[in-house]
């Protein structure tokens, strides 16, 4: 596929554009997607640039029954001088490719599918916002497609990529959540697939955080599935706690998503001289951080939020206030230097951002 062809169909009827200041997460959706499908013994073949419209499945198309599926996120963000800035999207195909692996999905080239993004959001770039805070989220997803109720890989696969204008991913912006800590569900183990961006993964969240939004929490904090002791992550990011100057995450161990903003994070800390460790953190030692008044910031990373301090932890009957309830320095920092370099107001020293032209 390295000379591949990528057909285009344009859209007959245009969709009007929502005001910048009424974006909601995931509600709006442009004029186009992409779409190329897979079939064994041929492999990816007809990528195509197509109106954004419903799907036609077969009843019995795998992806119904079996839930073999998997998908990315990232984000598109137009620059003050009106450039479009993609963040480490190489990154994303490469977890495309790892979350596929592990649901027996064939692998997709990874150029060309990030050289078929650039020419989709060529078609659909007045989409990228240009107000403050806004950006176009890019979701890429496969799902088997074979009609076969047979307990088996599918045989045939649809790749799309959706492109959704965004705001911010909670309705508090960049201040401080409430997260409750769950420690009846679990959402994954080691060996299962909690380090695949897998549909089922979320659904299977559905319940706690019913329960933590009913009792006015923003998200969950997953602890591990055998012990329910060691933090693991967040129900959309990642998760770091400062203890007496060092960061502190949670170490990648098979159940944990390999973010690509808890990387990036990870970097810039480096980079900055603060320590950081990707270790064990189990609920009593943060708890007993706390108590001896040690533990400073805390703070979730995601592509969709990107960095959203955590004000409060709610574990059963103790809650732990973290700054006061306020954003800490270094969560700021980090904020405010990561959305600079994807927005492109600051300089990107470390060649993260790449530019569809």
């Amino acid at each position: 596929m390295t000379n591949l062809t990528v057909s285009f169909k344009e859209s007959s009827t245009k969709k009007q554009k929502p005001n910048a200041d009424k974006i909601a997460f995931g509600k709006h959706f442009t004029d186009h997607m992409f779409v190329m499908d897979y079939e064994e013994g041929k492999g990816w073949y007809d990528p195509r640039i197509v109106p954004y419209e419903p799907i036609t499945l077969d009843p019995a198309a795998m992806i119904f029954h079996y839930g073999q599926t998997v998908f990315e996120g990232l984000k598109a963000y137009r620059t003050p001088d009106d450039r479009i800035l993609l963040f480490r999207p190489e990154k994303n195909f490469q977890r495309l490719n790892l979350s596929s692996d592990r649901l027996s999905i064939p692998e997709m080239d990874e150029d060309v599918a990030l050289r078929c993004l650039h020419q989709l959001l060529e078609v659909e770039k007045e989409w990228v916002p240009k107000a403050e805070g806004n950006s176009l989220y890019i979701r890429p997803f496969i799902v088997a497609t074979e009609p076969n109720l047979s307990l088996a890989p599918s045989r045939t696969y649809q790749f799309m990529m959706i492109l959704s204008p965004v705001g911010s991913y909670y309705k508090e912006g960049i201040q401080p959540v409430r997260i409750h800590v769950e420690d009846e569900y679990t959402r994954a183990v080691r060996g299962g697939t909690g380090k695949a961006k897998t549909a089922g993964n979320y659904a299977a969240a559905y319940k706690a955080q019913e329960r933590a939004t009913k009792e006015g929490y923003s998200q969950v904090l997953w602890l591990d599935g055998v012990e329910k002791k060691y933090i693991e992550e967040v129900g959309s990011m990642n998760v770091f706690f400062k203890v007496k100057g060092e960061v502190i995450t949670p170490e990648l161990n098979g159940s944990i998503l390999e973010g690509i903003t808890r990387m990036s994070i990870i970097e810039l800390l480096k980079d900055w001289g603060v320590p950081v460790l990707e270790r064990k953190i189990s609920l009593e030692e943060l708890y007993e951080a706390y108590d001896q008044g040690e533990l400073e910031e805390a703070f979730g990373t995601g592509t969709a939020a990107v960095i959203s301090p955590v004000g409060e932890l709610n574990w059963g009957d103790r809650n732990i206030v973290i700054n006061n309830g306020e954003i800490g320095e270094l969560s700021k920092r980090l904020y405010d230097t990561l959305t600079g370099i994807q927005t492109g107001k600051i300089e990107d020293p470390y060649d993260w951002t790449v530019e569809v032209k």
